[in-house]
């Protein structure tokens, strides 16, 4: 593998054309769709004007149907409906937290299942993410690491579930949906299911997709994308998305994060932590947010802390701690809360910000770590899981 090659998974991304339909148009960054209109029969000298119209259809007014694109004439609108498709995520099923966090099932080509969580703040609303069906990482604490991973999603896939939350929550212009400077989705993360960066170029045009302006509109200030860390693709993030950066660290020593994110062991902390210091400066992103999951026994000493404020010294950085969420048969436990005080004391001493993660969702199981596909959750038992952990 040469050094500027892609990082990839041996894994099917479905194609966005069916063996005997239409092309789903939901995914199709601005190039391709005029590629695509152009293939169709536009004129050349049209086609930016169809991209721009038709562009603002479905990213900004939402619409499903082409007969709805009415600044389009009748021919035209027949045209689009012979060749394309215009398909989002299946809603299976949408479960609303205590708190207010919102579950959905999405199905998707194939018939696979993924995860999507709604978090409501007071000041913001952010949409977790899904990547790809499963995931291959294997992180031993992470409830979706003990699925196995079936494929990448496509950028349709992707800006599907943006928009198939944008649908639940009334977003769109023509739902009428409050006209006041805080949206109700305002945040992307993606922390879902899957890892980004073995997914890149799909993650890439479909946050493209979020960002432009004539659409959604989401400032890439305002999307984090979360890698366990695939080392040779954070620089092309920087360079191709632009968008905040957080990191799955959860340990401070190699032997340590080896177990809990065995991704180190193929590109360890020091290896890690030198692309995460250019980051910020490739990416103009003010600082690197590390993730660190609070596990009792395990991560959550005073010498941890301390080791980990020296080795993130000179990256312009937040800590977020997250207390442990549990789910069925996990091996680990979640620390006690006076052990997480105390680590956060140690950090923002040192002058970091350590803000400890309020558990959300915990009662429909949407917390972080916890996302699975229900059918897959159904098909093992507990004792599957534990030894699947164990594994890990």
């Amino acid at each position: 593998m040469t050094a500027n090659a892609p990082i990839t998974q041996d894994l099917v991304t479905i194609p966005r054309k069916a063996e005997d339909g239409p092309t789903n148009i939901i995914g199709l960054t601005r190039d391709a769709l005029r590629e695509a209109l152009l293939a169709i029969g536009t004129p050349e000298k049209q086609a930016k004007m169809r991209v721009n119209q038709v562009w603002a259809w479905l990213y900004h007014w939402g619409v499903r149907d082409f007969d709805a694109m009415t600044n389009l004439s009748k021919d035209y609108r027949r045209l689009l409906a012979e060749h394309f498709v215009i398909r989002l995520p299946e809603v299976v099923s949408k479960n609303v937290s205590m708190d207010g966090t919102r579950k959905y099932l999405v199905k998707i080509a194939g018939g696979h299942e993924v995860e999507v969580v709604y978090i409501p703040e007071e000041d913001r609303g952010t949409l977790c993410v899904s990547s790809q069906v499963g995931c291959t990482l294997t992180c031993s604490f992470c409830h979706t690491g003990t699925q196995k991973l079936v494929r990448n999603l496509t950028a349709g896939e992707i800006i599907g579930q943006v928009m198939v939350a944008r649908d639940d929550l009334g977003e769109w212009p023509e739902q009428r949906a409050p006209r006041n400077e805080t949206r109700l989705l305002s945040n992307i993360v993606l922390m879902g299911m899957g890892e980004p960066l073995y997914n890149f170029d799909n993650v890439r045009d479909a946050m493209k997709i979020a960002m432009d302006g004539e659409g959604i509109a989401l400032s890439r200030r305002r999307i984090t994308l979360s890698t366990s860390g695939v080392v040779p693709e954070i620089a092309r993030c920087a360079e191709e998305i632009g968008c905040q950066m957080a990191v799955s660290f959860h340990a401070t020593t190699d032997e340590v994060r080896d177990k809990l994110v065995p991704i180190n062991k193929r590109w360890n902390i020091e290896t890690l932590l030198a692309a995460l210091k250019e980051y910020p400066r490739l990416s103009n992103s003010e600082r690197i947010t590390f993730e660190y999951v609070m596990l009792k026994d395990v991560n959550d000493s005073d010498a941890d802390a301390r080791r980990l404020v020296k080795l993130i010294s000179g990256i312009p950085a937040k800590i977020n701690l997250i207390p442990f969420n549990e789910w069925p048969g996990a091996p680990y436990e979640r620390s006690d809360w006076s052990r997480i005080q105390a680590f956060a004391d140690i950090i923002y001493k040192a002058g970091y910000a350590s803000p400890i993660r309020t558990p959300r969702g915990e009662d429909i199981m949407a917390a972080c770590g916890q996302l699975k596909s229900a059918t897959e959750r159904a098909r093992k038992s507990r004792r599957e899981i534990e030894a699947e952990a164990a594994r890990g």
